[in-house]
């Protein structure tokens, strides 16, 4: 359960990072009424290059995260003593 959930909080999170609230209005706002142009170099927007270097770090993190949590113990030894 807390492998999803970190991977649906680092889906939200690498939204929000990758887009920094550009497009609020976007290529859907009624025309007239709108001062903004369908254009894909907005002003503050990201390269598309970077954006998947985000993408790729954020997986990385769930990934290392998940095997962190998930992995099984290894064979205990009965005369090791790790007091």
């Amino acid at each position: 359960m807390v492998v999803v959930g970190l991977g649906v909080a680092l889906f939200f999170f690498g939204g929000w990072a990758t887009t920094r609230g550009i497009g609020a209005t976007g290529w859907v706002a009624y025309a007239p009424l709108s001062n903004t142009y369908n254009t894909p170099g907005l002003p503050g927007a990201l390269h598309p290059w970077v954006r998947l270097v985000i993408w790729l770090f954020l997986v990385l993190v769930w990934v290392i995260a998940s095997i962190t949590l998930l992995r099984s113990p290894g064979p205990s030894r009965q005369g090791d003593a790790t007091e």
